[in-house]
């Protein structure tokens, strides 16, 4: 056994939230990103009914799941846990909804999710994201200086926009990301500017931002691969989410072709895979 590189698609990612108002069916996302040749999408699993259609929608692509999720305190884990054991899932990606000021406030929280997620069996990973208990990155450090096994789910363009980082980025901000990094056991895949959240990767002035960000990737796919089983699957989620994550033109659409972007991520990720494989 080899270890793999699995390339998702966002489920969120898909929606257009364009002015004309037409959204695709669930069925025709799936397709589309089954036919596409993707290896799983990402969704939420926090609702019963939705989690059943969706395993519906995908029987017989082969499409494995990421399973999204917003707990706010312990017991919200439970829902998607008991979701997962009965419609499996690569694993589950919790992004933690609550915004505590005080490291020891965070440590029984996180305590508590990891010991339902081993009682379960499921991988439960926590997301780096604005907004969140792990919004601030000098702060998830912090979190990882008290709980260094911490698994994390490093979405990196939250903590580049969110500190605002210089270009080019110092050694020092590197060396954070970098410890970041050695705690991701899967990513989402955006690109960020200092600025945006999410810029244009088909833009050339932006691949400057565009090859940071592959290099970070490479840091990370190159530690999670020391450390990872033989057989083991790494997931990255391409996640080029729709406005106001989508940088809009004057009639209120995307400036570019996010479907587009998302299929030319993919192909950079599976290409830096390879070079380091």
């Amino acid at each position: 056994m080899t270890q793999k590189l699995l390339v998702f698609q966002s489920l969120w990612a898909m929606e257009r939230r364009h002015t004309d108002g037409f959204e695709p069916t669930l069925d025709e996302n799936v397709a589309m990103i089954s036919d596409a040749g993707f290896d799983g999408i990402s969704a939420h699993y926090t609702n019963r009914a939705n989690v059943i259609r969706l395993n519906e929608a995908i029987r017989g692509t082969g499409l494995k799941i990421e399973a999204v999720c917003f707990p706010r305190c312990v017991e919200d884990l439970r829902l998607p846990l008991e979701l997962a054991e009965a419609f499996p899932v690569s694993h589950i990606n919790l992004q933690p909804d609550i915004r505590p000021r005080r490291i020891e406030d965070c440590l029984p929280i996180l305590d508590g999710w990891m010991r339902l997620a081993e009682d379960a069996g499921i991988p439960v990973f926590i997301e780096t994201h604005r907004d969140r208990m792990t919004t601030d990155l000098f702060f998830t450090l912090d979190l990882l200086d008290r709980r260094p096994d911490l698994p994390l789910l490093a979405d990196l363009s939250h903590f580049l926009v969110g500190r605002e980082f210089a270009f080019p980025v110092n050694e020092e901000s590197h060396a954070y990301i970098r410890r970041i990094l050695r705690n991701a056991h899967a990513f989402h895949g955006r690109v960020a500017s200092r600025e945006q959240v999410q810029i244009e990767i088909s833009f050339a002035h932006h691949r400057p931002w565009v090859d940071l960000f592959l290099q970070w990737w490479d840091y990370g796919f190159r530690h999670w691969r020391s450390r990872a089983a033989d057989d083991s699957e790494l997931v990255f989620t391409c996640e080029l989410g729709p406005k106001p994550y989508a940088i809009t033109g004057r009639d209120g659409n995307d400036s570019t072709d996010r479907w587009a972007e998302a299929l030319a991520l993919r192909q950079m990720v599976r290409e830096l895979w390879a070079a380091i494989a």
